[in-house]
């Protein structure tokens, strides 16, 4: 997605995509492989709560609310990361397309060019294909999941493969850090096929990156070993996750509501809407008695840096 942020203007014309295409100089291997010194691609090590560490649970610090908006040919969404709040480093974006009517999303997002940062497709219905200026290609279907490292630079489209029916899914953006910004760009294209499930106390935990009762995600060797589940939660149930206690994170309901954080101290969530974690280790979510409640859990290391953005580029300094 082209993600026209707060700090950019219009959008980027064939003429800056040219340029664009000057400076990246890449040499984009054939077998899409991250190219950095191996000591630069280790990510930085997380703690583990040990029998000495005090169990919190995460309160919800902040509720941002969905702002409706478009982006690439013109497609509408929700955005709640990049509108009403800047960033929750490492994430710089966060949206949620969702639509049966093929004119809020038949137009795509036509060529554009990232920079420094990752981007992160979820599909849940509907199809894209994507293409960069390499050649590269492939296509998103529901249950599939897109990790996209641009580091140095991509030029590349995603375009529907459907004239009708209900397009949904998600695109985050994860900040990389600045030792990294300009490493070669890379994929990882996951099939629904390799993405696997735990159920636990009713809840159903789907595990895209991180790690459930042993069950791993398929995303792998991402610097900010980020956490992404996608959680159903019949009426009444409840679940509960470890994170690192460093790692910042993130709730966001898109199926009915949901009470997070600690016993008589939670928050209702409901549908659309992202609850800002706060300081702890355990992250604790109840589905209200009315409705089941669907969630994205997610968490990431802070990087901690400056952050110079520029609609789809993103630096340490302008």
């Amino acid at each position: 997605m082209v993600a026209m942020l707060p700090h950019s203007t219009d959008k980027l014309s064939i003429t800056n995509i040219f340029l664009f295409l000057l400076l990246l100089e890449i040499s984009f291997a054939t077998d899409n492989t991250l190219t950095c010194v191996d000591s630069i691609c280790t990510p930085p090590s997380s703690s583990s709560p040990s029998s000495t560490t005090t169990i919190m649970s995460r309160a919800v610090a902040r509720i941002v609310k969905g702002i409706a908006t478009s982006d690439g040919a013109g497609v509408r969404l929700k955005r709640t990361i990049g509108a009403s709040i800047d960033q929750v480093d490492p994430f710089l974006m966060l949206d949620e397309f969702k639509s049966d009517n093929a004119n809020d999303y038949i137009a795509g997002f036509p060529e554009h060019p990232h920079r420094g940062f990752e981007t992160v497709t979820y599909m849940l219905a509907g199809s894209m294909e994507h293409r960069d200026h390499k050649g590269n290609t492939g296509n998103l279907i529901p249950g599939s999941i897109q990790w996209m490292t641009a580091g140095r630079g991509i030029i590349h489209s995603e375009m529907p493969k459907q004239e009708n029916g209900l397009m949904w899914g998600f695109q985050l953006w994860i900040n990389l850090p600045a030792k990294l910004k300009m490493c070669e760009p890379r994929y990882q294209d996951i099939p629904p096929s390799e993405i696997h499930s735990v159920t636990k106390n009713g809840a159903t935990i789907k595990v895209l990156a991180g790690e459930v009762d042993g069950v791993k995600g398929p995303v792998k060797d991402v610097y900010t070993k980020p956490t992404y589940l996608d959680i159903l939660l019949p009426s009444s149930s409840s679940y509960s996750h470890s994170i690192p206690a460093e790692h910042s994170g993130f709730v966001y309901v898109f199926e009915g509501q949901g009470n997070f954080g600690p016993e008589g101290s939670q928050t209702t969530i409901s549908e659309g809407n992202m609850g800002v974690l706060g300081p702890g280790s355990v992250v604790e979510a109840t589905a209200t008695s009315s409705s089941p409640c669907r969630f994205l859990l997610v968490a990431a290391a802070p990087l901690n840096e400056p952050v110079a953005r520029h609609g789809p580029f993103v630096m340490n300094t302008r």
